[in-house]
């Protein structure tokens, strides 16, 4: 039963990392039809939360019980994973802000060691490093910062709001009360359009943008088809997937899984957007997500157990010496 629950969280994290992989490709696009980053986010995050208002509804019990948990994962996992993503990739390549994003699973690690304050690995730090040395190479350190600095620092904001998002998707869920998972989610959802309306002003989307087309890299493709495809798939079903697979597996194992998000994005961005990287940043992407791998893979140290001395034998008296 165990095993096959297991094998069920693996595959619903595959499904929601390929889910996930497609949002920067049918999002830029519309980016570079005219709406903002942020209005993107909006559009995402809120009309996700429209789709998913009776679940939320369903589980209205949770604002009572856990509002902080929805609070945060609402605020960090969803509007801040979302926001900064989209800023980065509206000034940089696609795969590029994918790759800076996926050092979220290797922050998770300091998470664990410095603020959960348990032990890793020795394999797990030399993994961290060696995704920094793969960061250095995709931005090209040594050329100046070729890329878009403000990018790469929105890229690296992301990667902090998106360790948290596999924190607080497993927030509960070894309670005899935990969570319902889709709950969350839906909760989350909700919470993060509702901060966005305040950021995003979407008040001032130029609407007809959505009633034109965009360019896909060569094809040009309705702009509502587009903006359903991220928000039932990229959103919806790629949110739902993942948060009910790590409360299955461990924001760990989702974490390495998770990483395909980033392989299938730059994928779809060299065949749908053409856009290509340089043999460097090939180099430090693969770094990156080798390093990251190898950080989120490594068995966690297991606690020191302090010495115990043994207690010392019951000396047992001679009967005669006790009666003399």
């Amino acid at each position: 039963m165990q095993a096959s629950g297991k094998n069920a969280g693996l595959g619903l994290a595959l499904v929601s990392a390929v889910a996930f992989g497609g949002s920067g490709v049918a999002a830029k696009p519309l980016i570079e039809a005219g709406l903002d980053p942020l209005q993107m986010v909006w559009l995402r995050v809120a009309g996700a939360a429209l789709v998913l208002s009776p679940l939320a509804w369903r589980h209205r019990g949770l604002v009572r019980r856990n509002p902080a948990l929805l609070a945060g994962f609402g605020l960090v996992a969803v509007a801040g994973v979302q926001a900064f993503y989209f800023a980065s990739l509206s000034r940089i390549p696609v795969g590029v802000a994918l790759l800076l994003e996926y050092l979220g699973p290797a922050l998770l690690l300091g998470y664990i060691r410095f603020v959960q304050r348990k032990p890793v690995t020795r394999g797990a730090a030399a993994g961290a490093a060696v995704a920094v040395v793969g960061l250095a190479c995709v931005v090209e350190i040594w050329a100046g910062l070729r890329l878009d600095l403000l990018g790469v620092v929105f890229g690296l904001c992301a990667a902090l709001c998106q360790a948290s998002y596999f924190v607080f998707a497993d927030q509960g869920s070894d309670g005899e009360d935990a969570p319902d998972p889709l709950g969350v989610t839906a909760y989350g959802l909700v919470v993060g359009a509702l901060v966005m309306t305040v950021i995003a002003r979407p008040w001032e989307i130029d609407w007809q943008v959505l009633g034109g087309d965009a360019a896909l890299g060569d094809l040009m493709v309705p702009a509502g088809v587009l903006l359903g495809w991220v928000v039932l798939i990229a959103t919806v079903f790629a949110y739902l997937t993942g948060v009910v697979s790590v409360r299955r597996l461990s924001p760990q194992i989702a974490g390495v899984v998770a990483f395909l998000e980033a392989v299938v994005a730059t994928v779809l961005a060299w065949i749908l957007l053409g856009e290509h990287l340089s043999t460097w940043q090939i180099v430090g992407g693969g770094l990156v997500l080798g390093g990251a791998f190898i950080a989120q893979s490594s068995r966690q140290a297991p606690p020191e157990v302090p010495d115990v001395p043994a207690e010392p034998e019951p000396v047992l008296l001679d009967r005669e010496t006790t009666t003399a």
